[in-house]
Order: structure tokens, then C-alpha cells, then sequence
């Protein structure tokens, strides 16, 4: 991550504080694993990285998100601190689960969690939404009539998306245990570059109420119209929209999400989308991140919604992430704290 020098409003100095966390346990150690791609029944090998002056136990720990999950903890030997270890050997359920469900794999040195986690995704058969209802909502085909198959694992290095706009800085925080393919979708534009002097091209009120309630971008065209050259499908994802929520703009048809996502500005004008849009990704509490998706909210637009003087990412990157569950929260609207104050 740069830094160009420290921001000594009270953001920033949560911005300073975040990035120095992340390096110093980026520093101790971390996992990679040797290939994104790992078939089912196969080796699933990471390396394993330490600091030298690191003091062990050394350990990897399985962690399933959200409430209920399980923790597994196996300990690494000595030899393999600076090594490849397999998964699947440390790991056995890792391939003989029934129903396989969305996990990190998090390096310990003794107790404490260093580096960023590796994400584990399933490859399961995906959940399909042929058509909306009459309500639009998605109708999805039932598992009896679309049995799923477990085909292995896909792994990489748990990663934050940063985003350089013309407002200031905003980090988001994917969620790919809730939406994996749409956040690996959104993983993949970010890294080609696709992000690059693209501008916002609505500020919209979805309730009729004067107040926008989403913000809208990632057409290169910057007409709401353009996108990667391809779609992707709908994925059912269990994250409520509400302020900071990012999620996948799509036509009407209901597999047709590419480049643009919306990030949300409150919960009473977006909670209709909650099972009918995508929500993969939050913005987080880091640096005037917050304040940046309220000052392009407030643009100015036309009768047609279009921002008349437009915001614009300049650039998009991946950083990698806090240790899980250690990094920053999500943000909260900027409007509400001052109220509250």
C-alpha cells in the first residue's frame, strides 16, 4: 500500500493506523496458494511464509463465515514454516463434505492470526434464475431439478478493492462467501484494469423521495448502457442492502450483470433489492472512504439522473486484506453519526 503522508483528521488516522496493521502482519507471515484452481480429491498445496524471528506454534486454521461456523486448527512443523503444506492432507472433510461451504484458510503464529487469509470457494454447480416472477423477483430452479457437483476448490488470497475517485479514496470489502462468482467477476475487471477513468454516471432515488438512495457506475461508456462484452448470472446473496452495500446493476433479464454496480446510501430506499440484486462487497471504515460516497451522492444531476459535472474512478486496485476478522468494519453513513451527535 503507499502512503503519501499522513492525514491527521480523525479518518486518516484510522486509514494510517489500518495500513500499518496490515503490514506489520503481512511481515510476519502469510499463506499462497500455488494455483487458483484445484480439482476435487487432489493435493490443494499453499505456501507457507514466517518471519524468521517469528515464535511458533505455526499453525493453519480453517474458518467458516457467519454465525454457526466451524474452526479447525492444524499445527504446521517446523520444517514446513517456510514451505508448501496440502490442505487436503491437513484437511480431510475439506473434499468429503456432502454440502461444501465457503472457507478461509488463516495462518497462526501461536495464537495470533498473520497475513491475509486464503479464500477457499467451492466449484459447485450454480444456483440458476431462468426468469423473474411478475413481481421480479428471480425464480430460481430447485436443486432436485438442478442437482449440484462438487468439483474442487478455487483459491487466492483474500484482497480488499480500492478505489481512487475524484472524491477521495473508498475501500471495499468483498464478500465472497456470500456472492463468490460475482465477487471473483468483480476481482478479475478490477485487476484488468477495467476501472480506469470511468465516471459515475447516475445518482438516483429509487422511492421517489428527493434524497438519492443509490449511486451507479463501471460503464467505460459512462451511459449506463456498456459493459465487459460479456454477463454473468444472478446470485442469491443473504447481505441487506443498506448504506455502503455494494451491488450488481444489471438490465432486466435477470442474468445480465457485468461491469456496473451500485453502492447503496440507505436501507429504506434499497431493501426492495434484497434477493433480487447481488450485494457482494461493503465499504469499509478506512480514511474518508464514507464521506467520499456521500459527497458523490450529493453531485448535482440532470432530469435524467446523470451527474452533470460526473464523479470519476480513476483507478481501482486489490490490496491485500487484514488478517480475517481483524480488518476494518463497515462504514457508517456520515448523515446518520452527525444526527446521532
Amino acid at each position: 500500500m503507499r502512503w503519501n503522508r499522513p492525514n491527521l483528521t480523525p479518518g486518516g488516522i484510522v486509514l494510517v493506523a489500518t495500513a500499518q496493521a496490515m503490514l506489520a502482519s503481512v511481515a510476519c507471515g502469510q499463506l499462497a496458494p500455488e494455483r487458483t484452481y484445484n480439482g476435487i480429491g487432489k493435493p490443494l498445496r499453499v505456501r507457507v511464509k514466517t518471519a524468521v524471528d517469528a515464535v511458533g506454534p505455526f499453525a493453519v486454521q480453517l474458518i467458516q463465515p457467519g454465525a454457526g461456523g466451524r474452526t479447525e486448527r492444524v499445527e504446521i512443523t517446523e520444517a514446513d514454516r517456510n514451505g508448501t503444506v496440502d490442505l487436503a492432507a491437513m484437511f480431510p472433510g475439506l473434499w468429503s463434505a456432502t454440502a461444501p461451504k465457503f472457507t478461509y484458510a488463516q495462518l497462526l503464529v501461536g495464537d495470533d492470526r498473520v497475513g491475509p487469509a486464503v479464500a477457499l470457494q467451492p466449484m459447485v454447480t450454480p444456483t440458476y434464475a431462468p426468469r423473474l416472477d411478475r413481481s421480479g423477483a428471480p425464480m430460481f430452479i430447485a436443486e432436485k431439478d438442478r442437482p449440484k457437483v462438487y468439483s474442487g476448490v478455487r483459491a487466492y488470497i483474500d484482497q480488499y478493492v480500492e478505489l481512487e475517485t475524484s472524491c477521495g479514496t473508498i475501500t471495499l470489502g468483498l464478500r465472497p462467501e456470500a456472492a463468490p462468482n460475482t465477487c471473483w467477476n468483480f476481482r478479475e475487471l478490477v485487476e484488468g484494469g477495467l476501472y480506469t477513468d470511468v465516471p459515475v454516471h447516475r445518482v438516483a432515488s429509487l422511492s421517489g423521495k428527493k434524497e438519492p438512495d443509490i449511486v451507479q457506475t463501471g460503464d467505460p461508456n459512462g451511459t449506463g448502457q456498456g459493459g465487459p462484452g460479456y454477463s454473468i448470472d444472478l446470485e442469491p446473496s443473504s447481505i441487506a442492502h443498506d448504506f455502503g452495500v455494494v451491488t450488481a446493476a444489471r438490465f432486466t433479464e435477470p442474468n445480465s450483470a457485468g461491469s456496473q454496480f451500485m453502492i447503496c446510501l440507505n436501507r429504506e430506499g434499497t431493501a426492495y433489492m434484497d434477493g433480487r440484486y447481488t450485494a457482494f462487497a461493503v465499504v469499509l471504515d478506512v480514511g474518508q472512504g464514507a464521506q467520499a460516497v456521500r459527497t458523490i451522492a450529493a453531485t448535482p444531476v440532470g432530469p435524467d439522473n446523470r451527474p452533470l459535472d460526473p464523479p470519476v474512478i480513476r483507478s481501482a486496485r486489490l490490496i491485500d486484506a487484514a488478517p480475517y476478522g481483524l480488518g476494518p468494519k463497515p462504514a457508517k453513513d456520515p448523515l446518520k453519526v452527525e444526527k446521532e451527535r
